[in-house]
């Protein structure tokens, strides 16, 4: 899939669903593209058929909360983060709505969740000040990370071969996933944005890059080899403080990100420019975008989902 400027502009809504009563603050597709899953402080996870453009299920987390929410490798079970009873991570049968295992440790909010893209492990970064990583099939944790910072945002590369730590809104550490006990094998310093805090942190699809969220008016994008800053795109509007989610078009050419004007803004991953401004019926801000693996789909969520594909695109029906 190579995406190009005028494709970029013509993506249209083509569905919306109006499935939540509240704010949607997680969503994530399917490795395969088919589905897409999202959850929202109203409790509610709520699954989409991305092939049919459909709504396919409504579940619901009454007892434990659910906040961020990441898929397995088996589009049937994710895990979520909680935000009642305690902090555990959940491991979610999603086709009868059973916990598999719950995973315990943090003791605070967690506040960032990536899964492997290679094999059954995932990690965890909460305001307690670690970091921890799982395997799906252990509730033990395998490895856990004390960090001096309060806040601090992680995620693997393409590969599944290190990952990277987002620390204090200004470092971003690199690991080496079988050897992290021994520290980074190398860490950037970055200027810090006054007033604001990292959010996100996300690789490049071709691993290239790293693309940094924030819950001010910049996003940064950073050299993933040397830590060198490349571009900070701005013009998208955050006048609410809250998490807004950045991502990359599957070619890495392209970013975008939602904004608190109920827009989506897209640049150029290369020049740095941005390319369009694309229009919705958000209600409020729009806290997810996300672009489809398989499909030329975009997602994007408030208190609403909408799905959006280019003109003339016959994905979504």
């Amino acid at each position: 899939m190579k995406l190009i400027d005028h494709v970029v502009r013509s993506f249209k809504v083509a569905k919306v669903f109006r499935e939540n009563t509240d704010r949607i603050n997680s969503i994530d597709f399917s490795r395969n593209g088919e589905t897409l899953i999202s959850s929202s402080d109203d409790e509610s996870i709520v699954i989409y058929d991305c092939e049919r453009g459909t709504h396919k299920r409504t579940t619901h987390s009454k007892k434990y909360g659910v906040d961020l929410i990441r898929y397995t490798h088996a589009a049937n079970t994710a895990v979520h983060s909680s935000t009642k009873v305690d902090d555990s991570l959940r491991y979610l049968s999603l086709h009868d709505n059973k916990f598999i295992r719950y995973y315990q440790g943090h003791t605070k909010k967690v506040v960032s969740l990536s899964m492997s893209p290679v094999d059954d492990t995932f990690m965890s970064s909460s305001l307690d000040k670690t970091i921890r990583i799982w395997d799906l099939r252990s509730p033990n944790c395998h490895g856990v990370m004390h960090l001096t910072g309060s806040r601090s945002v992680v995620n693997y590369d393409p590969e599944g071969l290190i990952f990277a730590v987002g620390l204090n809104s200004e470092m971003v550490k690199l690991y080496d996933l079988k050897s992290f006990d021994k520290g980074p094998f190398n860490a950037f310093k970055l200027p810090q944005d006054k007033g604001c805090d990292w959010t996100g942190l996300k690789f490049s699809p071709d691993g290239k890059t790293i693309l940094i969220s924030t819950n001010g008016h910049n996003i940064h994008l950073i050299d993933a080899f040397q830590g060198t800053p490349l571009h900070e795109f701005t013009g998208h509007v955050n006048n609410k403080g809250i998490p807004l989610e950045a991502s990359f078009s599957p070619d890495s050419q392209f970013v975008f990100s939602g904004s608190t004007d109920g827009k989506i803004h897209v640049w150029s991953a290369e020049t740095g420019l941005k390319t369009c401004e694309l229009f919705c019926d958000h209600t409020g801000p729009v806290q997810c975008v996300q672009f489809n693996p398989k499909y030329m789909l975009l997602a994007s969520a408030c208190t609403n989902m909408a799905f959006w594909v280019p003109t003339g695109e016959n994905d979504v029906n």
